[in-house]
């Protein structure tokens, strides 16, 4: 072999060993236009079913229900875990689209396992409310799980037996009580491999700290704790976005609609406004 081809495979093996050593780059997570978003016939049902409570009919213009679950991967045989439903606003639309084929749990903090004072008080007007709720409409309800987990140390089920989990602008109470990144992880363990987290949440214009009390968290930040939890950013979208939230309100993100904590002169500002600005994000569980 002569000098020139010795020195030719040389630098192809130096190439080679290059190509090996430097690991892939992930690629970015994929931005899904409003638009593109399929949504299925059941779920449409689902949506327009006269079942629905009509004032909260009145907000899906903010909520955009429809791209939300689909883009969360939501359909009728899957099992379906929401976390602290509220006063069952998903709910009306999630119990009915999986009664037949699918599962719907909500899981709801345990009040037992929250201190006696005004914070076991609140959990326990939210679980009785929710369950009187579910209890006087069996038709939509009446195959609906309720869980009550230890926010401390949350366990949503059996290992790997979910297969989306969904939480709806809580992410702000749980950073303020410490609790956010054991519940990530508590999101991560229910799923199976391939499994779904889908987070809406209030978006600030950069990250916040732990205590920020304004109700916004920076959409960074929760990408962050999402990740340390194991999961992976799969798509976002701006569905639920809204421009016009300026995120500079008195009384934060409660001074708009719908809790509207504002002076009754500046209600006209306020509604001109809109319900709150929100990342709306889908993680994987690998």
């Amino acid at each position: 072999m002569n000098a020139v081809s010795s020195l030719r495979g040389c630098r192809l093996l130096l190439a080679s060993a290059l190509l090996v050593a430097v690991p892939a780059i992930a690629a970015p997570a994929a931005v899904v236009a409003p638009a593109k978003i399929q949504v299925s016939p059941a779920l449409e049902a689902a949506i327009k079913a006269p079942t629905r409570d009509a004032n909260n009919v009145k907000r899906d213009g903010y909520r955009h229900p429809a791209q939300t679950l689909a883009f969360f991967t939501v359909a009728p045989e899957k099992t379906v875990i929401e976390i602290t439903p509220g006063n069952g606003w998903y709910s009306e639309i999630l119990a009915p689209l999986l009664r037949d084929k699918g599962h719907y749990i909500a899981a709801v903090v345990d009040p037992q396992a929250v201190a006696e004072g005004r914070g076991r008080d609140y959990q326990q007007r939210s679980h009785d409310g929710l369950e009187k709720k579910f209890g006087g409409a069996p038709a939509q309800f009446d195959k609906t799980a309720v869980l009550a987990y230890d926010p401390a140390k949350p366990v949503f089920g059996p290992a790997a037996s979910a297969d989306v989990v969904l939480t709806f602008r809580n992410v702000h109470n749980w950073r303020k009580a410490g609790q956010a990144q054991g519940m990530f992880q508590g999101f991560f363990n229910v799923l199976k491999p391939g499994g779904v987290l889908g987070v809406v949440e209030h978006r600030a214009k950069a990250d916040v700290a732990d205590d920020d009390d304004t109700g916004y968290v920076g959409q960074q930040q929760v990408i962050a704790m999402a990740e340390a939890a194991g999961f992976k950013l799969d798509a976002r979208t701006e569905v639920n976005a809204n421009p016009r939230d300026t995120k500079d309100h008195p009384n934060g993100v409660w001074t708009l609609p719908p809790t509207n904590q504002h002076d009754k002169a500046d209600d006209a500002k306020y509604q001109a406004i809109g319900e709150s600005d929100r990342m709306t994000l889908r993680f994987v569980k690998p």
